[in-house]
């Protein structure tokens, strides 16, 4: 507030500048948080969407707390009451066994699939929305408290409350929007906890109902299990090493996934910079990977099919345009 104050005056401006020349983090926050009229009579602030829900989870944890404290300090002013033993006898044990736990710690309460179905279009924009997730315990590593709401970029489908650090864990390593790295973390997805990730990604009902995972997740499983083969290798103090840095790439959209061509390459090989590994349709990925999840997780396989497909959102269409009659401009 002290900085967006001084906007009016240029003088207290270069004084503070003068003592300050680098903002925090680099950022010139005056150009984040304030936006000028035409005429310039007057400021309005604004705040991204992400810092109000954090400061909403943080308002609605803080009232928890309070609320959990109060029984606390009731039960220190009565025992400060109480008069004291004598300092030769010894101390009740099975009094102090039978309190509670620290109350100072809200419990928080599994997710048992409250959101199935539902549209993170429609719950972001409810209010107190980011309360209802902070009372969740994350989906999945089940410990730590849910900040965000995991969803589907496909589909619009919400999958559960996660935390951030899992939400991030999840996320591919986009180099640009169609091209990402297939990096160390994907292990993890495909290997040590597999029967966790394709369970949570497949808490999206369009995923579920297709069999199939989004589309940057298919890309990267091709890249990183089914075209594992076909990656180079060269010589290693410990037997072979992959060569390079896998990348995964595609054409087309979200929208029409079942157009798209995934390439799988190898970053900086000897025997090439950029050595094309396969070339894969989308269709022939998804059946690969249908196949993989009936062999890996049969009981992943088993909640998806075809004949879950009722209420889905239709696949994308274009508009053909037709001007041999009235009325039927477009349809």
């Amino acid at each position: 507030m002290e900085e967006l104050q001084e906007l009016g005056d240029p003088e207290r401006t270069v004084r503070r500048e003068a003592r300050r020349p680098y903002l925090l983090a680099g950022i010139d926050w005056r150009h984040l948080l304030v936006e000028q009229t035409r005429d310039e009579a007057r400021r309005t602030w604004w705040l991204p969407r992400a810092v109000v829900r954090l400061l909403d989870a943080a308002e609605h944890a803080e009232t928890q707390w309070m609320q959990a404290a109060r029984p606390r300090q009731a039960n220190v002013a009565a025992t400060a009451t109480e008069p004291r033993s004598h300092p030769r006898q010894a101390p009740n044990t099975s009094s102090r066994q039978k309190t509670n736990p620290d109350p100072l710690t809200p419990a928080l309460r599994p997710y048992t699939k409250e959101l199935e179905g539902q549209l993170y279009s429609v719950l972001s924009r409810k209010p107190n929305t980011s309360r209802k997730v902070a009372e969740w315990a994350c989906a999945v590593c089940r410990t730590a408290p849910a900040t965000v709401l995991d969803h589907c970029h496909e589909h619009g489908y919400v999958r559960a409350p996660v935390c951030q650090s899992c939400n991030t864990q999840e996320r591919p390593d986009h180099l640009y929007t169609n091209d990402i790295r297939v990096a160390n973390h994907y292990t993890r997805f495909f290997h040590t906890d597999t029967d966790t990730w394709l369970g949570h990604w497949h808490r999206c009902t369009g995923c579920r109902a297709r069999t199939t995972l989004p589309l940057p997740h298919l890309a990267a499983w091709t890249a990183h299990t089914a075209c594992r083969s076909l990656r180079p290798t060269h010589r290693a103090p410990r037997g072979r090493k992959p060569c390079g840095a896998l990348r995964v790439s595609w054409t087309g959209s979200y929208n029409a996934p079942g157009s798209c061509l995934l390439t799988v390459a190898v970053d900086f090989c000897p025997s090439g910079e950029h050595r094309v590994l396969a070339r894969v349709p989308y269709r022939e990925a998804a059946e690969r990977f249908c196949a993989w999840l009936a062999e890996t997780a049969p009981a992943v396989a088993a909640a998806a099919g075809p004949d879950r497909l009722d209420g889905l959102p239709a696949p994308f269409r274009p508009v053909i345009v037709d001007t041999s009659g009235e009325d039927l401009e477009l349809f």
